[in-house]
């Protein structure tokens, strides 16, 4: 096989990605991963929180010690971090960007696993000031739990899906007390016990049906304003997390021809994982909005059975 041809080109080294590459390579595929940050493991690196690896390796862990297991199933598995893929080309060819420069590499089968991202403040057209301590939740996770530092000790969280909530946990980690919670949906997108809990817990409530009209600061953040109830508050801060709103990192789907589902704004695709190109596929939460580590792994290893029984290794 010529050095640049794989088997299988894995885009993205996260549950989904890793837990493919590792399948593949038992049904016998050459495999590469290629994931852009310096990392594999995807986001649960830095999720300090537990639940992690029930569905796929029947523990009860917390993030980074997950995201720690994948990384050594996957030991001796040609695994490229802080190199990007910047396009698909004809012919299952990928053409990639390495601490070296630019490549390509080809690849019988391709799968793209990037995964999701949160809708950050300038996508939300929130007004105001862009002081430092505007962030996402996965910002400010890599801050604390890979940096060990803390960007701000009393933010707002916009957002009440449960990731908005589990931002209460990374800062209290921390010994940080966030100020509120506010959602423009007309209810909080989290179980109502959730809520209680972290109004009861932590002493944070969560208001939906809320208008974010602006965020003060010059240098730093100072305060949000917002309409609720009919009424307009001003409530004084140090940072503002935006959580939730997941997309896909489906940009590589939206430049070829095999194009996004307008309903998931993920890569569109069969039942098994298949897009319009018979060489490329798709799995986990490039897909869709967020689904847990754990189902994702599962739909990886799936998907990797398939793919081998395309290229005669179902076996």
């Amino acid at each position: 096989m010529p050095d640049d041809l794989r088997d299988l080109v894995i885009v993205g080294g996260g549950p989904a990605g890793l837990t493919a590459a590792v399948e593949a390579q038992r049904k016998g595929l050459r495999v590469t991963v290629l994931e852009r940050e310096a990392q594999a493991g995807g986001a649960p690196r830095h999720c300090g929180h537990l639940g992690f690896g029930m569905l796929d390796m029947g523990r009860f862990w917390r993030g980074p010690r997950y995201a720690a297991a994948l990384r050594d199933r996957a030991q001796g598995i040609d695994l490229r971090c802080g190199h990007a893929v910047t396009d698909l080309r004809a012919g299952g060819r990928v053409a990639v960007s390495g601490p070296q420069g630019p490549y390509e590499l080809q690849g019988r089968r391709v799968l793209l696993a990037m995964g999701i991202r949160e809708t950050p403040r300038s996508a939300q057209l929130i007004p105001g000031n862009r002081p430092f301590g505007i962030l996402t939740t996965g910002a400010l996770q890599r801050f604390v739990y890979l940096q060990g530092r803390l960007p701000c000790r009393n933010p707002v969280i916009i957002g009440t899906e449960i990731i908005g909530f589990s931002a209460i946990l990374t800062l209290r980690h921390m010994g940080a007390r966030p100020v509120l919670l506010l959602d423009e949906a007309q209810r909080v997108q989290s179980a109502p016990l959730i809520a209680l809990g972290a109004r009861l817990v932590f002493g944070v409530r969560a208001l939906a049906g809320v208008t974010i009209e602006a965020i003060s600061g010059e240098q730093v953040v100072e305060g949000v304003t917002y309409t609720h109830g009919g009424a307009q508050h001003s409530v004084a801060c140090d940072g503002v997390i935006f959580s939730g709103r997941w997309l896909p990192e489906a940009f590589l789907a939206r430049q070829h021809t095999i194009g996004v589902n307008p309903a998931t704004q993920g890569p569109s695709v069969t039942a098994d994982f298949r897009t319009s190109d018979p060489q490329i596929f798709a799995a986990g939460n490039v897909l869709r909005s967020v689904r847990n580590s754990g189902q994702c792994a599962l739909e990886g290893r799936r998907v990797a059975r398939v793919i081998a029984g395309d290229l005669g290794r179902g076996a």
